[in-house]
């Protein structure tokens, strides 16, 4: 039986849920350090959150990512022949991408494909990005890889696919499994195929303490309303006053870790999953990891995954750098 697009988005609406419950109750289950995945810091409120905190002053990486593609777009775009189709994963608002497309619209009509779990953040990219000339817009509201091979199986022959991961959100996954993922984006590339890696690097501990817990509390409002968002859509009753915000460096894995700590011995129930759980006076839950890696290990990882690095840019007022890879 044909279903209707109407029917198709509640399809995936309802499957999207039923995967958002069954990640909070494994995560919420494990017998030591409780989690809960970072993806799903990113609903509406989230993502609106996210971009309040790429402006603080203390939080350096996006304004070190638009300085560079606003400096290095037209000699990163020069080093992919054409012609290209662009797939972003993680679009967000997509600001750090005009400089990009704008680059590769010089030369030939360009078809964007934003990729993003949050239809509020695609709603924005749209109205960010769809006014520039030779640039047409089809955004997907999926995950990174079902994204991607939707996008792949759209080229015509004789098309390259170029893959943009921007927003250093590789540094959010272990390392073994960052790497897992640029295989997992390999397979559906074709060789010469191009991605676009944006990699925090290794800063003073003290900066980066700062970025992540900022004396205004945005980033803790930001953590915290994944909470919320349980409440709001698993019929959780979470407390948000009995939890406080707290960040890590681990030096040996080199990596930021945000976690949610109770300030008392509570009970959790989360109504429409059936769960119940209980959290100890102290007792934390892990929200995100942020890797932070050398110019040298991200070629490597590269390598080992299927490409080859045909260049770094780099800022150095907030060290970051942006790799090109082709795939082989």
């Amino acid at each position: 039986m044909a279903t209707s697009p109407r029917m198709a988005t509640a399809l995936r609406s309802g499957e999207a849920l039923s995967e958002f419950y069954s990640d909070v109750v494994l995560g919420l289950s494990h017998p030591g350090q409780k989690e809960l995945p970072s993806k799903y810091l990113y609903d509406e409120v989230g993502s609106a959150l996210f971009e309040a905190i790429c402006t603080l002053p203390e939080y350096g990486l996006s304004r070190a990512g638009r300085r560079m593609l606003e400096r290095y777009s037209n000699e990163i775009m020069e080093s992919v022949p054409g012609p290209v189709i662009v797939a972003e994963l993680g679009s967000g608002s997509g600001q750090q991408t005009r400089w990009l497309l704008e680059a590769l619209a010089r030369r030939q009509r360009v078809h964007y494909y934003p990729i993003d779990i949050s239809g509020s953040a695609l709603f924005r990219c749209r109205a960010e990005l769809g006014q520039i000339d030779m640039v047409s817009i089809v955004g997907f509201e999926r995950a990174y890889l079902e994204g991607l091979q939707e996008v792949a199986a759209r080229r015509r022959d004789g098309e390259r696919l170029m893959v943009l991961f921007l927003g250093s959100t590789i540094g959010n996954f272990d390392r073994p499994a960052g790497e897992q993922f640029l295989r997992a984006v390999r397979a559906s590339l074709r060789v010469d195929d191009v991605l676009l890696l944006a990699t925090d690097l290794v800063k003073p501990v003290s900066t980066l303490i700062l970025a992540y817990d900022d004396p205004t509390g945005v980033t803790a409002a930001f953590n915290k309303n994944l909470l919320a968002r349980i409440n709001r859509e698993l019929d959780g009753d979470f407390d948000l006053r009995r939890f406080e915000h707290v960040v890590r460096y681990d030096e040996s894995e080199r990596r930021i870790e945000m976690h949610l700590r109770s300030t008392v011995w509570q009970r959790v129930t989360i109504r429409k999953a059936g769960f119940r759980f209980y959290l100890r006076k102290g007792e934390t839950i892990w929200t995100e990891s942020s890797h932070k890696y050398s110019s040298a290990e991200v070629i490597e990882m590269g390598e080992r995954a299927g490409y080859r690095c045909a260049g770094q840019w780099f800022d150095f007022e907030w060290p970051v750098a942006q790799n090109l890879f082709f795939a082989v």
